[in-house]
Order: structure tokens, then C-alpha cells, then sequence
């Protein structure tokens, strides 16, 4: 009997896309024929483009987007020991971006149903310290953008957007970039479009704009005068140069992702407590995460041995967000400050959702394969009763 794993490579979540090598390597070669390996032509051309995408007329290129969480909260005028009510269902690093500069994540419980705030609960946490408000575009899907609108203005509050997984989406037909104050995009390896590693806060407010572009530049003016303390968070050439090409690609690359979703929809169709989940409808969405969500009660199976399963096949799923945000260091430790209401549907989330493989590195036989372990493990439980 053969126990070979069905996979012979590891299949990732996440796998870098490339884009034209040749298309890299001449931009590289460009920069390296000018000398400019920093505040060169190609970062600038880079934000120009990234504007476009996001239809807005202000874009700031960073090093990543955890430190462009950061010059956009100090661009806000959120300071050290203000609060920032975050959602608790999210990566780490939006929390973290901010703790790390002084600033109090205070957590809110998601929407289950998009896995983004609850705006209900937004305006439940809104306190005497609360300074601002960040939303998170869970998966690419759009925060709830008009109600989280209306609460931010109606309290003189800046809402920001960690726009990581949300390049190309769209609510309401607008693209994704041009809600709130400002919104940050990520270009880390593991996004759809990347630049290696790499962020950009783009907004439609040139003031807003130009105090980022000082506070990425340890608050030097565009005259050269130091204004204000500040921090190095400028993004190189040689980052730019990748995410120009992977610019390029950006179309191609969504059109992929999504006859992969669509491709897993099939696959797991009627397949009791797994669901594949969905995007908002009638929205252009770049679906760079595939992401199942399974019922225990009803599977008869958790998530997390759906997870052990696939990895002994060699797909190395990821449990997205687990634990929850509330549930980890340092913030477990002080519930009172940081997680002031019960959290239980991002608990929930936690528990439930799994991404999986997707991207030009699998085609339907992969995919096709995927579903069929998962199908297995499901199939092989009873369900609770």
C-alpha cells in the first residue's frame, strides 16, 4: 500500500506570483544603470500607478504596510495611550502596528457573515480615549463602508482602512482605496500583487498625503525642512520594480483566483458544514484567498483536523485568523483595556475558517484534489446529533 502523501511538493497558501521576469530584470537593470537604488523614478511611477487602481489622487509608497499602518495613524493625529477600536478578527499585525507605537487596540467583534466590524458594536465601543477607528477588509471583502462612515463623522473620528487582502475589490462599484480618511494596501510576498515586501497608503486627501509623505521620510518637507519627528519607511527601487510588474499581471492574476474559487465551489458543493465563503455580490473582488469555513456540529469534524489532515497530504492550509486577535499576547493579559465587550463571533470565526491553496501555483487537478481530502475527512465522521 502506498502512504505517500497525495502531494509530492508542499502545496502553499500564498505562493509568490512572479509576473515577467524579463520585465523585472529590465527594470532592475535600469535602476542599477541610474544609481538610484532609493527615492528613485521607479517608486514614484509605482504610486502613480497604484493611485489609478485605487481611483484616488494621493498614493505613498512604504517599506511594508505594518509600518504604513503606522504613518497613517500619526498622519491622523492618533498619539501614544489614545484608543483605536480594531477588529478582533484579523492578522495580529494591525493590532500590533499600533501597539507597537503606543497607541491602545481596542477589539470589536465581527460581522460573521462578511467576517469584517460590526458597525453596531463600533459605536458600542466608542469611548471618552477613542481616537479613531480602523476597519479590515477580511479576505478582500469590503468593510461595511457607509455605516462605519457615518459613525466615524458623526464622532469626529478618522477611519482608516488596513486594506491588505483588498487590492482591485471594489464596494458599491467604487474601487477599494478611496473610503475614509486613508487606506493601506500590503505588497508582502504572499499578496496576489507584490513588490517582495512593501506597503502604500493611498488616500484623496493631499494634505493627509503630504504629512505621510514627511513622516516616512523622519519628517523631512518636500523643502528639506525637518517639521516633525518622523520614521525611515521608504519603499526601495528594487521593491517598486516588483510591483510593477506584478501590476501588470494583476488582471490575469484574479481571473485565476477566480475559476479557483469557482472551481472549489463545485468541488465542495453539498458537502455538509463546509462552505466555501463568498464574496460581496455584484462586486469585482481579486479573490487572492480561498477560504472554507466548517461547522463542527454539523461536519462532525473541526476545522482543525480538516487542517491536520490536508498537511499530512502535504497542503499546508492556514488557519486564518486563529486564535483570535483578544486571545493572544499581550492583549489576553489585559481584557479590561482591550477587549471591554464579549468577542464571540470572532471567537467563532476563529474556530471555523481554513484557507486554502490558490493562485497560479494550482489548476483544477490540484484543486480537484484538495476538495476530494476534504470530502474524505468529512465523509469518514458522523456528525453530532
Amino acid at each position: 500500500m502506498d502512504d505517500s502523501p497525495v502531494f509530492r511538493e508542499p502545496l502553499h497558501v500564498g505562493r509568490p506570483n512572479v509576473g515577467s521576469r524579463a520585465r523585472l530584470t529590465e527594470r532592475l537593470d535600469g535602476a542599477l544603470d541610474r544609481l538610484y537604488l532609493t527615492n528613485g523614478p521607479l517608486v514614484r511611477e509605482f504610486e502613480e500607478e497604484l493611485a489609478k487602481v485605487a481611483g484616488v489622487d494621493h498614493c505613498v509608497a512604504v517599506c511594508n504596510a505594518t509600518i504604513g499602518l503606522q504613518v497613517a495613524a500619526r498622519a491622523a493625529g492618533i498619539r501614544g495611550g489614545d484608543e483605536i477600536i480594531v477588529p478582533a478578527f484579523t492578522w495580529v499585525a494591525t493590532a500590533a502596528a499600533l501597539d507597537w507605537i503606543g497607541i491602545v487596540p481596542v477589539f470589536c467583534d465581527a460581522d460573521e457573515r462578511t467576517g469584517n466590524l460590526d458597525p453596531s458594536e463600533v459605536e458600542a465601543l466608542i469611548g471618552p480615549r477613542t481616537r479613531g477607528i480602523m476597519g479590515v477588509h477580511v479576505f478582500g471583502r469590503p468593510c461595511a463602508m457607509d455605516e462605519l462612515t457615518e459613525i466615524a463623522d458623526r464622532h469626529g473620528l478618522p477611519l482608516l482602512f488596513d486594506a491588505a487582502h483588498a487590492i482591485g475589490c471594489t464596494y458599491k462599484g467604487r474601487p477599494v482605496g478611496g473610503f475614509g480618511t486613508a487606506e493601506v494596501f500590503s505588497f508582502h510576498a504572499t499578496k496576489f500583487v507584490n513588490s517582495f515586501e512593501g506597503g502604500a497608503i493611498v488616500t484623496r486627501d493631499a494634505g493627509f498625503a503630504e504629512r505621510c509623505r514627511e513622516l516616512r521620510n523622519f519628517g523631512i518637507t518636500a523643502s528639506g525642512e525637518i517639521r516633525s519627528g518622523g520614521t525611515n519607511a521608504k519603499m526601495n527601487e528594487a521593491a517598486a520594480a516588483m510591483g510593477l510588474t506584478s501590476l501588470e499581471v494583476m488582471d490575469e492574476l484574479m481571473g485565476v483566483n477566480t475559476l479557483n474559487h469557482r472551481r472549489y465551489e463545485k468541488g465542495l458543493e453539498g458537502l455538509r458544514g463546509v462552505r466555501v465563503r463568498g464574496q460581496a455580490e455584484g462586486e469585482r473582488a481579486n479573490h487572492q484567498y480561498l477560504v472554507i469555513e466548517i461547522d463542527a456540529a454539523t461536519a462532525g469534524v473541526h476545522r482543525d483536523e480538516v487542517h491536520a489532515a490536508l498537511g499530512a497530504q502535504n497542503v499546508l492550509s492556514r488557519r486564518y485568523f486563529h486564535p483570535s486577535c483578544h486571545q493572544v499576547e499581550p492583549y489576553r493579559s489585559d481584557p479590561a483595556r482591550h477587549a471591554p465587550r464579549p468577542l464571540p463571533r470572532a471567537e467563532a470565526l476563529a474556530e471555523r475558517v481554513l484557507a486554502l491553496p490558490t493562485g497560479s501555483a494550482v489548476g483544477p487537478s490540484e484543486i480537484d484534489k484538495v476538495c476530494d481530502i476534504v470530502r474524505r475527512c468529512v465523509s469518514a465522521r458522523t456528525p453530532a446529533r
